[in-house]
């Protein structure tokens, strides 16, 4: 069977995204533009402000009247002190969120999994990895540890459908949290699913979280560092809150 022939503003718009994917268009990077494609590719005007006009409304590119398109930052933010579901972080941004589930099965909780949820050696907990992917770019990998008569029906779940965050909030509100934020170098096959670049580290964070009075979820959640960063804000009760501006780029400092 003869596969269709893509429409070619989607051949236009997959060339773009490949050259960012790639690094060979890389954030603030100028993007040909529709005079530049209509000459380059020889496609029609119409087509090149279709592949632009979408790619904008995806959130790859951003369109500056009177200068041009730019490779957008893609470097997603998330809230240090907090601790949200990243379908609610990523719809906030204005992007799509989308899921593959890795794993989804039944183990013994071993060594450190047992030790983090307070589990005897070898007590059954759900295993779940997922990616996680922001307007189709990856963006997390998810690799969590739920004990199991917490979350009975876990592996029931389509995670594709519903985080696992919102599942495990749905079925018990949320009563204490603890988080470690690191760098890493991560393994291949994190390296591989977060389409990272060799010798680039990884954002970590390693987070507990507590219901019933007992700690019910241990999650290791993996981020591009060129990609991902975390903020935070913390203004102390009956404080009024004095920064309202947006937070300052650090790589705009000159150290």
């Amino acid at each position: 069977m003869t596969a269709a022939i893509k429409p070619r503003y989607q051949q236009l718009k997959e060339m773009i995204i490949g050259r960012i994917s790639s690094g060979d268009l890389r954030p603030s990077d100028r993007v040909p533009s529709e005079n530049e494609l209509v000459e380059s590719m020889q496609v029609s005007r119409m087509t090149a402000n279709r592949a632009l006009r979408e790619l904008t409304d995806e959130g790859y590119v951003d369109r500056v009247a009177g200068r041009g398109t730019f490779v957008a930052d893609f470097r997603a933010r998330s809230h240090v002190l907090e601790v949200q579901n990243i379908a609610d972080e990523i719809a906030r941004r204005g992007h799509r969120h989308s899921c593959e589930v890795i794993r989804q099965s039944r183990l013994h909780a071993r060594g450190e999994i047992a030790r983090m949820l307070d589990l005897e050696q070898g007590l059954d907990v759900f295993h779940l990895m997922l990616v996680h992917y922001e307007s189709g770019a990856p963006i997390q990998v998810e690799d969590r540890h739920v004990v199991s008569d917490f979350a009975p029906d876990c592996l029931e779940q389509d995670f594709e459908a519903i985080t696992p965050s919102a599942y495990l909030t749905a079925i018990a509100p949320l009563q204490e949290a603890e988080q470690v934020v690191r760098a890493a170098m991560p393994n291949a096959g994190v390296r591989q699913r977060l389409q990272m670049a060799d010798g680039e580290p990884s954002l970590v964070v390693l987070r507990r979280t507590w219901a019933h009075g007992r700690p019910v979820t241990f999650a290791r959640l993996h981020h591009p560092g060129s990609r991902y960063e975390m903020t935070g804000h913390y203004t102390p009760p009956g404080t009024p809150k004095s920064i309202t501006s947006e937070l300052a780029e650090l790589e705009q400092l000159q150290l």
